[in-house]
């Protein structure tokens, strides 16, 4: 097969017969006989070649997708107008992402390329050309800016101005900086003022609110497609016109408007926010389309509009007899298919269909084939003959696509033995340039291609027609520790707080005293009796929230009594016996030497770079870990905590590989038969280029094979055995197991876990979790346990939306619709095996356009398998099933759960299942369904609520955290010390825990009358807070403050230093002093020194009895300076030093610790 290949650009013939410099408004070109993905083809071709815009309608959104991913594969990335994503009437709005794509589209039209968009979205009106194009205004370094009249005119274009900016149409204001992010920004912006003048723009990641890069200038567009506040008075008057009859103060939406509220659902009443005249004449898609685009469209366009519109008109008739919440009549927000028809035709037109058509001018028939199947038949000896045999007859180049990096290699390799080797290129570009009769690539691409004596192009759908392909997406960005902790520092009024001294209290907020005429700021707690207590800001570390159960049940100590250092001691009595015995387990696995695996780096890196994405930074860090600890000679116990889809298995696979490696065995355990299935396959697809053997123990395949594999075990011929609790089981020997994953760890029961833990004192132990269950949270905390976290959510996800609602039929209708009409599909979860059949049959009544399926945990293995293939092959599009899809098969288009019954389901599992949803860029909708939400019980009632306030990706953790304050930590060995727990909050425990361990460890007797820690009180009689005027909001106040205060070595505090100097510019005096306090706690804490009181006629410095200076080191000081030092009692050093400028007597105390500091090291 040698032979030149023709032009690279392909069709020149037929581009150059469709004669498109002639095309005119109005006129139409027919190509038909388009097969395969050979449209994207022609019109990546045509638009890469001329200089107009060509406006390419799809179907619906599966279709556009499909579209997108075929004309990045050819070569031209499309501009994608995307849709509101909601159904017409909706009672929400679109998401902030979308409306700041679609105006930065919109007030910025590409003038050449593609455009690609749904049928729908055309038909849908759009703000007025004049208005898009007339709001937005420009920002650029150097320029005047005055603040006031900026804030006003931000929110007069409809932004909101908040305490922290994280999403589109937010703004911020702390003193001479103001943050903002604007539409069409694909990230927010931080504005740096210099008196009038804007001195610094620069953007930064709303996560960490830390700056990332500096631009010159950026134009901001309006943060809604109406103007919300300047347009108020217009809408009255249009809404009074519209609906003359209603009482508008009845219709909440329209109360919101008048008050500058954007309330879910107002998008639907955007006409009446523009003049009768421009809503006519310019609010239409096509007013914004250059008029010398060409409109691509296929013969079917009018049915599909005249489908959207019968379901508006539908969804009108259903909505508008509310008489006080009167709607609009769907030609006021929507264009009748007969005028989108009218005003395409003033553009030039092709019509493009894979039917041929009849032979008139104008009409080009390309000479495609349809992409053959070439199924693959893993029965046969040589599966891949179908394939073999196409390829020697073909007599022109042909490129195979694989999904995946991985599964390209696993092709290549399957086919080595009928082809010989395949080389690799990077896209279709490069084959078409290079002289390959055959190569593979990889990309997601649906649809083949045959241009017959040309080109073929085989995707790997041809070949696998029953293969669930998982598309990936890449991975970015890392989110910080504290972003988890955060959560955490949020107090509000009345929550119950422990002081380390005085027990617990209730918070009741910052004030600020004067005391020697200076301002303080102070934690006021309020304790019975209506006792007070304050505490410098400075000593923070003091206080803990209290968690060990239910807020409302928390006790209220009186201060002065010895009821709280007696639960104190108890408490500490207890932790006694608990760390000694964590101790002991800890001791014996440290005692028992574990195997340390050598890692030799370059069969691992050939390995690694199999994987088909960029790691994160987390998911980097938690592999590192994991090999470090397998490295070392003692056995590992990590626990990886990663949200649903963030790539923990890869993580696994890397240490199984590294164990395997090192001639050791490999046992993975999962919770369902399905999850070990889909692990099977995952391993087997990630390790095929490895001579390694997998096999499989579930309730799935038959006992004979069963048989076999458990005596291979014992004989090491299986590397890896994925399988149920079933590999736990006494019958099962390995012959040299090195290392044991487990993997969604909060499925098992104690004994399960029981029967790991006998295995784990000599084994290395892998754990993967979403949501960690609070018992291993606990031991992971307090040092026991290794915690790695993958908090990094891959690009582009956005937070699932979850609405907690009473079920009806309306409310479910309404919910698979909201899907359906989208192109997506939907989990209904039922939890009673008998009843579900029926609750199917429900679904299909209310929702006839539903194609329904069952799948449940007592259906046959092989039923359940087939059942979820089509629903993931989009045969079924609405899923009754039982929690068995907790673990189940990613199905990215399957966008929207909902949860029956769903105050029943513990906070982990609610979790587990919104997590199933989510897994592409689309919004993701959870419903959770409860009979009446009146009736909820308290703990019911948090977990419905923390599930609804962690919408955040990346929330497993978080929620975790939460679950222990909901539930108490459950005892970690014993049943003894849950009630201390609740006496002196969880928090504190842990604390104290901690350090009985660590003296535990060094053999000494945790001494229980000590003070808790050493730990510095510092006054020096001066200002040292973070003023209001400074950081405005409290709670940022109070998080800072508490950050500070827990910092433990000076590089932390630095840190801290810089964030606040980036987010709220140069610090005034009293910060700098707040820092200054710090330092010197930090350096006293060295010392033992356990007070230093020092005002500007000096003052005194306590020492602690264990203090590590030398009474020698005192004395030659105060012989050095008789006139400074006297000591006043044994513990005390009296400082007679006049120190007014709060500067040198910063400096002074710095010195003088910074001298004694030397002594000791």
């Amino acid at each position: 097969m040698s032979f030149r290949p023709k032009a690279i650009y392909m069709f020149q013939q037929e581009i150059s017969q469709l004669h498109l410099q002639q095309l005119k408004a109005g006129e139409k070109r027919w190509v038909g006989n388009l097969q395969g993905s050979s449209a994207a083809l022609l019109f990546k071709e045509i638009a890469t070649q001329s200089k107009q815009l060509f406006i390419l309608v799809a179907k619906n959104n599966q279709h556009l997708g499909q579209l997108e991913s075929e004309l990045e594969f050819y070569g031209i990335k499309p501009t994608i107008f995307p849709d509101w994503e909601i159904l017409p009437y909706d009672r929400l709005s679109p998401h902030q992402d979308i409306v700041s794509e679609r105006l930065s589209i919109l007030s910025n039209m590409p003038k050449q390329g593609v455009l690609l968009l749904s049928a729908s979205t055309l038909a849908q009106r759009v703000a007025p050309a004049s208005w898009v194009l007339g709001e937005h205004f420009d920002i650029q370094v150097g320029q005047k800016f005055e603040l006031e009249q900026q804030k006003l005119r931000l929110i007069q274009a409809g932004y909101h101005l908040v305490d922290t900016v994280y999403d589109h149409g937010e703004f911020a204001v702390r003193g001479s900086i103001m943050d903002i992010y604007a539409s069409g920004q694909s990230a927010p912006i931080r504005i740096d003022l210099f008196d009038d003048e804007i001195e610094s723009l620069k953007f930064f990641d709303p996560e960490t609110q830390r700056t990332t890069q500096t631009l010159q200038q950026f134009s901001v567009l309006p943060a809604k497609e109406f103007p919300l506040k300047e347009g108020r008075a217009t809408f009255r008057d249009r809404y009074a016109e519209k609906f003359p009859t209603t009482n508008p103060k009845k219709n909440p939406i329209y109360q919101d408007a008048l008050e500058g509220i954007a309330s879910p659902g107002l998008e639907f009443y955007f006409p009446l926010f523009f003049s009768k005249e421009a809503m006519q004449t310019q609010s239409t898609l096509m007013a914004y389309l250059p008029k010398n685009g060409i409109v691509i469209t296929d013969k079917h366009l009018e049915e599909g509009l005249t489908s959207f519109w019968k379901d508006v008109l539908h969804r009108y008739e259903d909505r508008r007899h509310n008489v006080e919440q009167p709607i609009l009549p769907p030609e006021d927000i929507f264009l009748q298919p007969n005028q989108v028809l009218e005003q395409l035709n003033q553009f030039a037109r092709i019509i493009a269909s894979t039917e041929t058509f009849a032979e008139k001018s104008g009409v080009i028939n390309f000479n495609m084939e349809t992409p053959p199947r070439l199924p693959v038949d893993p029965k046969q000896e040589k599966p891949f003959s179908a394939v073999k045999k196409y390829i020697d007859a073909a007599n022109h180049p042909v490129l195979l696509v694989a999904e995946s990096a991985g599964r390209r290699e696993t092709l290549k390799d399957a086919l080595r033995p009928a082809l010989g080797d395949i080389p690799n290129v990077e896209n279709y570009a490069q084959f078409t340039s290079s002289l390959h009769a055959i190569a593979i690539t990889s990309a997601p691409l649906d649809r083949g291609l045959v241009i017959p004596d040309q080109l073929t192009i085989i995707s790997e759908n041809q070949l696998y027609e029953h293969r669930v392909v998982q598309r990936r997406r890449k991975r970015q960005q890392e989110v910080s520790e504290e972003f988890l902790i955060r959560s955490l520092t949020e107090l509000s009024i009345g929550a119950p707080v422990v002081h380390i001294d005085h027990g617990v209290g209730r918070y009741a907020g910052l004030v600020t005293l004067s005391i020697d005429d200076q301002e303080h700021e102070f934690l006021q707690l309020d304790y019975a009796d209506a006792a007070k207590v304050y505490v410098p800001v400075t000593n923070l570390h003091l206080i803990s929230r209290y968690s060990g159960g239910d807020p409302d049940l928390a006790p209220l100590h009186k201060l002065g009594t010895d009821a709280w250092s007696k639960a104190k001691r108890k408490a500490l009595e207890q932790i006694h016996d608990v760390a000694a015995e964590l101790l002991h387990i800890q001791a014996r696995r440290q005692s028992k030497p574990g195997f340390s695996f050598e890692l030799e780096q370059s069969p691992y890196m050939q390995f690694a770079s199999g994987f088909a994405y960029e790691e994160t930074l987390d998911q980097a860090n938690a592999i590192e870990a994991t090999l470090h600890d397998m490295q070392l000679a003692k056995p590992m116990d990590r626990l990886v905590c990663g949200d649903v889809g963030f790539g923990k298995t890869e993580v696994a696979m890397r240490a199984a590989f590294v164990a395997v490696q090192n001639n050791k065995q490999v046992a993975v355990l999962v919770p369902t038969t399905l999850l070990a299935q889909q692990h099977y396959e995952s391993f087997k697809d990630r390790f095929a280029d490895w001579p390694i053997r997998i096999e499989v123990l579930s309730r799935f395949g038959s006992s004979k094979s069963h048989t076999k594999t458990i005596e291979d075990l014992a004989d090491g011929k299986v590397d890896i055995v994925i399988g149920t609790h079933k590999i736990l089981q006494q019958n099962i020997q390995f012959k040299n197991l090195g290392l044991m994953i487990v993997d969604e760890e909060h499925r098992f029961g104690v004994r399960d876990k029981e029967r790991i833990k006998a295995m784990r004192a000599d084994v290395d132990m892998l754990t993967l979790t979403a949501t960690p269950i609070p018992r291993t949270l606990n031991m992971a905390f307090s040092g026991m346990r290794d915690l790695s976290i993958i908090a990094t959510p891959p690009a582009r996800r956005l937070a699932v939306k979850t609405f907690v609602q009473e079920q009806t039929s309306e409310s479910i209708k309404e919910a698979i619709l909201r899907e359906l009409l989208r192109g997506g599909q939907v989990y209904f979860l039922h939890n009673e095996v008998d009843t579900i059949e029926r609750t199917a049959e429900n679904i299909r009544e209310l929702v006839p356009e539903a194609r329904v399926a069952v799948a449940h945990g007592q259906m046959r293995e092989r039923e359940l398998e087939q059942v979820m293939q089509q629903f993931y092959h989009k045969e079924y599009n609405v899923l009754v099933c039982s929690t068995i899809i907790e673990t189940g098969i990613d199905v990215p288009n399957a966008n929207t759960i909902l949860i029956e019954r769903a105050d029943k389901l513990g906070l982990a599992q609610l979790h587990q299942l919104r997590g199933r949803v989510g897994r592409s860029h689309h919004q993701a909708y959870a419903y959770l369904l409860v009979p009446s939400i009146k009736g909820l019980k308290g703990d019911a009632e948090k977990r419905l609520d923390a599930i609804q306030r962690a919408s955040n990706l990346g929330a497993g953790f978080m929620l975790a955290t939460e679950d222990l304050e909901i539930r108490g930590a459950g005892e970690l060995l014993g049943e003894q010390q849950s009630g201390s727990m609740q006496a002196i909050g969880y928090s504190l425990y842990m604390e104290m825990l901690e350090k009985a361990t660590k003296a535990i460890q060094k053999g000494k007797t945790p001494n229980f009358d000590a003070p808790l820690s050493l730990i510095a009180e510092i006054n020096l009689h001066m200002p040292a807070l973070i003023p209001d005027e400074y950081l405005g909001d409290v709670h940022q106040r109070l998080l800072f403050y508490k950050r500070i205060s827990n910092t433990d070595i000076q590089e932390k505090l630095d840190n801290i230093r810089m964030e606040l100097i980036d987010r709220f510019g140069v610090p005034p005096q009293p910060v700098k002093q707040l820092f200054a306090v710090h330092q010197i706690r930090l350096k006293a804490e060295q010392l033992g020194i356990t007070k230093i009181d020092i005002s500007a006629n000096g003052g005194h410095i306590e020492f602690s009895p264990e203090t590590p200076v030398q009474a020698i080191s005192i004395i030659q000081m105060m012989q050095k300076h008789p006139t400074f030092f006297r000591m006043d009692g044994g513990q005390r050093l009296k400082v007679m030093v006049m120190l007014e400028d709060y500067q040198k007597r910063i400096q002074f105390i710095i010195d003088l610790l910074d001298s004694l500091l030397k002594e000791i090291h």
